[in-house]
């Protein structure tokens, strides 16, 4: 047998180039598709590098506003307890928030609880109080244990008495 029978089929080199008009399975010149996949990857990367940046940035905002709720809770009510209740507004993506936390010394909810709306801007590590109600011990903040509103609370009817 001679050596032309034998030959095997040579694999291109790594620095060969495709001949220019030399196309793909799709039918479009390989260096164009490269160039799509690139600026389609370069795309995707953007998207998700601004999405993270603006979840940090959104979630470092309701941080602080949340820090100042507690404040403002501390300042209005004159105590200077540390396990309150905070809700948020999540189905509205309001800035709005019901802080909750006892009247007199005691466990959590063991007393009667005053809940504060508080609204607006953080201004001096602090926020506005709308309004708010009254709770009694060992009841979650719902209507129908509300008592006592004042403030933006009574004019929004959120007391059923």
């Amino acid at each position: 047998m001679s050596a032309s029978e034998h030959s095997f089929r040579q694999r291109p080199r790594v620095g060969d180039r495709a001949a220019p008009g030399a196309r793909n399975g799709e039918g479009q010149p390989a260096s164009r598709l490269h160039l799509l996949e690139s600026v389609v990857l370069l795309l995707a990367a953007l998207l998700l590098g601004v999405a993270t940046v603006n979840d940090v940035v959104r979630q470092t905002h309701i941080n602080h506003r949340l820090v100042a709720d507690l404040r403002t809770w501390r300042a209005y009510t004159g105590h200077d307890y540390r396990r309150l209740s905070v809700s948020q507004d999540f189905r509205h993506h309001t800035k709005r928030e019901v802080v909750c936390g006892n009247t007199s010394p005691g466990a959590p909810k063991a007393r009667v609880q005053v809940c504060l709306l508080i609204t607006g801007p953080v201004s001096h590590a602090r926020r506005t109080v709308s309004g708010g109600w009254y709770l009694p011990p060992r009841r979650e903040d719902l209507r129908g244990y509300r008592y006592a509103c004042f403030g933006h609370a009574l004019a929004e009817r959120r007391c059923p008495r």
